[in-house]
C-alpha cells in the first residue's frame, strides 16, 4: 500500500508543479483542465476494454459521477488558487485533505481518531495560524487561501468517493471511466459557455496561448493525474481511509521544493516556522497509523 501512495504522492506533485505553471500563463483555465480529463477519460475507457472492467449496478455508476464532479470542483479550485495565490501557502492548505477524510471517514465507517491524530491536528492548526499572521491574511487579503481550503474539502471528498467505490468492489477502470468522462463533460461546457469571454482576451494579447496548445498542455497534465488516481485507489482497496489519505497527502513536499527552488519564494521566519509546523503535523498524521 505504501508503494501506491508514494507512487500517488509523485504523480500529483508534478501534477500540483505543473498547475502553478499553467496558472501563470495567459491561458483558458477550463479547456485547459478539459484536456487533463479527457486523456484521463480516453486511458480509462482502454483500460476497462483491457481488463474487462465492468459497471455492476447504478450505485458504481453514482460513485463514478460524484467523483468526476468532485474532482471537477476540485481541480478547478486548486489550479484557481495558484493563479492568485503563492504556492507555497495553497499547497499547504490544499494538503489539508487527510485532516477532513480522517473526521469524515469517522463518522461514515467509524475508522476511529487516535490521540496522535489529534496531536497531528493541532499541530497543523498552529501551523496555519502562525502562516495566517506572517502573511497578512484577512477577510479582506485572502491570497488565494478560500481556494486552498476548498479545493481541500473538494479532495476529501474525492478520497471518500473513491475509499466508497473499493467498498461497492466497483472495478476500477470503470469508476474511473465515469469519473473522467463527467469530468471532461464539465470543464467542456465550462470552456464553451465562457468561451466568448476566452476569446474576446485573446484579441486583446497576442500573448494568449491557442486553444490547441492549451489543449495539448492539459493532456500532458492529465497523464500524471490517472496516474495518481489508479494508485490512490488501489492503495484504498488495501488500507485503511485515513492512512491513505494522510500518506498520499506528502505530495505538499514537492510543490514546497519547487515554490522554494525554481519560483524562488522568499519566506518570512515566521512562514517558516508555520510551513515547517505544519508540514510536521502532516507527517505526525502519516505516523500515527
Amino acid at each position: 500500500m505504501d508503494n501506491f501512495c508514494i507512487t500517488r504522492d509523485r504523480f500529483f506533485g508534478a501534477r500540483g508543479v505543473l498547475y502553478q505553471w499553467t496558472s501563470q500563463k495567459k491561458i483558458n483555465r477550463n479547456l485547459l483542465l478539459f484536456g487533463v480529463f479527457f486523456v484521463g477519460f480516453i486511458i480509462s475507457a482502454l483500460g476497462t476494454v483491457v481488463f474487462e472492467h465492468t459497471w455492476y449496478g447504478w450505485a458504481d455508476i453514482t460513485v463514478g459521477l460524484a467523483l468526476g464532479f468532485g474532482s471537477f470542483a476540485a481541480n478547478g479550485l486548486l489550479h484557481k488558487g495558484f493563479s492568485v495565490g503563492k504556492a507555497s501557502l495553497i499547497s499547504i492548505l490544499s494538503g489539508l485533505t487527510p485532516l477532513f477524510v480522517l473526521l469524515f471517514a469517522f463518522l461514515l465507517w467509524q475508522e476511529t481518531l487516535t490521540t496522535i491524530q489529534l496531536i497531528g491536528f493541532f499541530i497543523i492548526f498552529g501551523g496555519l495560524y502562525i502562516i495566517r499572521y506572517s502573511s497578512d491574511i484577512s477577510l479582506n487579503n485572502l491570497q488565494g487561501a478560500q481556494w486552498g481550503l476548498l479545493a481541500a474539502l473538494a479532495f476529501a471528498f474525492n478520497d471518500l468517493m473513491g475509499k466508497q467505490s473499493t467498498l461497492l468492489e466497483a472495478d476500477t477502470f470503470a469508476t474511473l471511466t465515469s469519473m473522467f468522462g463527467f469530468g471532461s463533460f464539465l470543464f467542456a461546457v465550462s470552456w464553451l459557455v465562457k468561451r466568448k469571454n476566452a476569446l474576446a482576451a485573446q484579441d486583446r494579447s497576442h500573448t494568449y496561448w491557442s486553444a490547441s496548445k492549451t489543449f495539448s498542455c492539459g493532456l500532458l497534465i492529465g497523464l500524471t493525474n490517472v496516474a495518481g488516481m489508479v494508485a490512490i485507489i488501489s492503495a484504498f482497496s488495501l488500507g485503511n481511509t485515513g492512512l491513505v489519505s494522510a500518506i498520499s497527502g506528502m505530495n505538499i513536499l514537492i510543490i514546497l521544493l519547487y515554490s522554494r527552488i525554481v519560483l524562488k519564494e522568499s519566506f518570512t521566519r515566521q512562514e517558516v516556522i508555520g510551513l515547517a509546523t505544519a508540514f510536521l503535523g502532516v507527517i505526525v498524521l502519516r505516523l500515527s497509523f
